[in-house]
């Protein structure tokens, strides 16, 4: 989806901008690449600037509640210091390196909610003109991909996925926002369990991968949310399915820190207790209560890897393939770029 608008700011007969993405969808830490199309109006201009900026949906809690804004968070300058001449073309290429802890937005395909976009800016004459808003995939990376299929072989389905503004307490996170994967308990773990949230923050070195289970509360024990935190490489061949297994197993077996408190929020993950050990690359478990958000499902655990890779979408992909998730957040992802063509004069290319 490309949006070509006229600069508002510039007037009528201002410059147009139709930035083009690569098509297929990218890595996190990979170089984005594309070109920005520029067309000049009915006369000369200056063109001071042409940036990119990344831009994401996030939700925020606070005491009122819940809320969702836009955040930009990261800016590239890919050309400037030109005179673009009435009714000039000019295309500037681009490539563009991607944060380590871009949020990833499908899983073989299958959309998980999450809106990410680059929007175009152009700066002519002391006016700035937010041109452009084009719609930016993303695949896990493999590492992340493998620890994903792993939950789907053991019986774990997809819930929802989103973006929470703050930070997870105790680690390397850049980003002003984290992602939160969402996804409902196997049967083994279902009365132990209401669902499980991973997190990924990505490095040139590895993954993070945080863990946090909202445990179920027994006849006379409120329940309560434990976190276990792991560090992964990205060339690591391991059997996942048994790493992850053990992960969870440990998580909703702590019982070392419970009735630690924490918040979410934009504090970040709440820590508490001491971390469990015994594992090659650090792992730690923590208890603590939390209140943030958690999504609404749509359906059961999902049927494992086995049957999903025989349907062409493996793991946790059979979660979305079910019909109404898919088809909901295609609507959010298009409702989101409309409602930015619509902020403006302008046409669809």
């Amino acid at each position: 989806m490309v949006f070509k608008r006229l600069l508002g700011a510039l007037g009528v007969g201002g410059p147009t901008v139709d930035t083009a993405l690569d098509p297929g969808p990218v890595l996190p830490g990979s170089t984005l690449t594309g070109q920005v199309h520029i067309e000049g109006g009915s006369g000369d201009v200056e063109i001071a600037q042409v940036a990119l900026e990344l831009v994401a949906r996030v939700e925020a809690e606070d005491a009122d509640g819940e809320s969702e804004g836009v955040v930009a968070f990261e800016r590239y300058t890919v050309g400037g210091g030109f005179r673009l001449a009435a009714g000039e073309r000019l295309s500037l290429p681009f490539g563009v390196p991607l944060p380590w802890e871009t949020p990833v937005t499908e899983l073989h395909g299958q959309p998980l909610g999450i809106v990410l976009g680059v929007r175009t800016e152009l700066a002519v004459a002391g006016a700035r003109d937010k041109g452009d808003l084009d719609p930016l995939t993303v695949r896990p990376l493999p590492v992340q991909e493998a620890i994903l299929e792993a939950f789907g072989s053991l019986g774990f389905g997809f819930r929802s996925a989103d973006l929470e503004y703050g930070r997870v307490g105790g680690t390397g996170q850049r980003l002003p926002f984290y992602q939160e994967i969402e996804i409902t308990p196997s049967p083994r773990f279902a009365h132990q369990v209401n669902e499980i949230e991973v997190t990924f923050l990505a490095h040139p070195g590895g993954v993070e991968v945080v863990l946090e289970a909202d445990k179920r509360g027994g006849f006379l024990s409120p329940g309560h949310d434990a976190l276990t935190h792991v560090t992964v490489g990205h060339d690591e061949v391991r059997d996942w399915t048994a790493e992850v297994d053990g992960w969870v197993r440990r998580l909703v077996e702590h019982r070392a820190a419970y009735g630690a408190h924490g918040g979410f929020g934009p504090g970040g993950h709440g820590h508490g207790g001491s971390g469990s050990g015994g594992h090659d690359h650090g792992e730690q478990a923590y208890a603590g209560h939390a209140g943030h958000h958690q999504g609404q499902g749509h359906g059961a655990s999902g049927s494992g890897a086995g049957a999903a890779v025989a349907a062409g979408a493996a793991g946790l992909a059979v979660g979305v393939v079910g019909g109404m998730v898919a088809a909901e957040v295609v609507d959010e992802v298009g409702d989101f770029f409309e409602g930015d063509e619509d902020e403006g004069d302008g046409e669809e290319a």
